[in-house]
């Protein structure tokens, strides 16, 4: 068995790296970065028309290449090493799968080919106000609108009437991914038949976004709040807890690759400065503090890479052992990252903590990182449910 990574993926890698590195530079990262949208809509267009990186893993019916998990998750891993400021978490993670695996055909049809050619940016609003990841809060709402546990109001759909008007929204969603720029949202809410998914376009009567103000700006999040919006049911009503929970699978194995492309960055920035930075007539790399640091990185970002391919294979497989796989390397890659970033800051001294340094941006990126689809111990206890134990 081979496993290496064929010469059309690796191809692919140094196709990614050499486009984000000559459109989405740091310099351009941190431009981007204080702007409302948060990414540009050329560099958007060149990625799909230049590289289709938008329909990578759509189906060819649909307008996309029909290439698995496992190339998608180089891309992921490219993106995450740059810090790519561009909504493709959202749109190819997130919303893309949940049409996907919708089983409605009408709804891929309308939808997918204005992904894959990236005229349409799109995301998945499943959060609700209380920003709790866990898709049993949903199921778990009680039938009067308000949750069990007193907290706040769900999401919730109306059906349509008798004149044949559409289903409306009620209620918020928060923390939706680039919710503030995305052309079409996929919306998990409470309908009388059960969670469900629903379309709802952006220039939506009673929509209303509002851009959250979050710690990683390299990723931006809004609240959407509705008021009657009008929406269109994807799926079966009562179907959409099944569908989000292979979504969120899916979507972990992305975030492990963005994640492990990261702590990829640190370390090597960890190096780099380690072999350049002089102190006492010697590169500080020489030192045996360093050099323990380093080690400790290489392994754990080593350690991740395995973790994030073979949950990458197992998704392409369409395998049983996806909901393990997932939150094994969600778990395992949080952390690799968040001490590969915290240790590169270390490497680095004093100069590690200023706002000039890119080593905070990636301190930033891993701690956002870490805790959006539920942070380590949330998947460590949905791995010991899942195995059993």
């Amino acid at each position: 068995m081979d496993f290496a990574f064929s010469e059309e993926q690796e191809e692919l890698r140094r196709s990614v790296r050499r486009f984000l590195d000559d459109r989405l530079p740091m310099s351009e990262v941190r431009r981007l970065m204080g702007t409302p949208e948060g990414y540009d809509k050329d560099v958007w267009a060149q990625m799909a028309e230049q590289l289709g990186l938008q329909g990578i893993g759509i189906p060819e019916q649909h307008g996309g290449a029909g290439c698995g998990y496992v190339d998608l998750i180089v891309v992921f891993e490219e993106m995450g090493r740059s810090l790519a400021c561009v909504p493709y978490f959202s749109t190819v993670a997130l919303a893309a799968n949940a049409l996907i695996h919708s089983g409605d055909e009408r709804a891929k049809a309308d939808f997918l080919p204005g992904i894959a050619s990236g005229e349409t940016v799109a995301t998945l609003a499943f959060t609700e106000e209380d920003g709790n990841w866990d898709i049993e809060a949903l199921s778990g709402a009680g039938k009067d609108g308000a949750g069990d546990d007193g907290s706040s109001s769900p999401c919730l759909a109306s059906p349509p009437g008798a004149q044949g008007d559409p289903w409306t929204l009620q209620g918020a969603k928060s923390y939706v991914i680039d919710g503030n720029t995305a052309d079409l949202i996929i919306v998990v809410a409470r309908a009388p038949g059960g969670v469900s998914m629903f379309a709802v376009d952006c220039d939506a009567p009673g929509l209303v976004r509002a851009p959250l103000q979050t710690m990683d700006t390299t990723r931006k999040q809004a609240e959407l709040h509705f008021s009657s919006a009008p929406a269109r049911l994807v799926g079966e009503e009562g179907g959409g807890l099944r569908v989000l929970e292979k979504v969120l699978q899916l979507a972990a194995v992305a975030l492990a690759g963005e994640q492990v492309g990261g702590a990829q960055r640190c370390l090597d920035m960890s190096v780099e400065y380690a072999k350049s930075r002089i102190q006492f007539g010697r590169s500080i790399g020489s030192f045996q503090a360093i050099k323990h640091k380093c080690a400790d990185i290489l392994l754990e970002v080593s350690s991740a890479k395995s973790a994030a391919y073979y949950a990458a294979w197992v998704a392409e497989e369409d395998s049983d052992e996806l909901p393990v796989a997932a939150s094994l390397v969600k778990s395992y890659c949080s952390d690799a990252y968040f001490h590969a970033a915290a240790e590169n800051i270390q490497v680095h001294g004093g100069i590690g903590f200023t706002w000039e340094h890119d080593a905070h941006l990636y301190f930033k990126r891993a701690k956002s990182s870490e805790l959006m689809l539920g942070d380590p111990s949330y998947h460590r206890e949905l791995l010991v449910r899942r195995l059993g134990v």
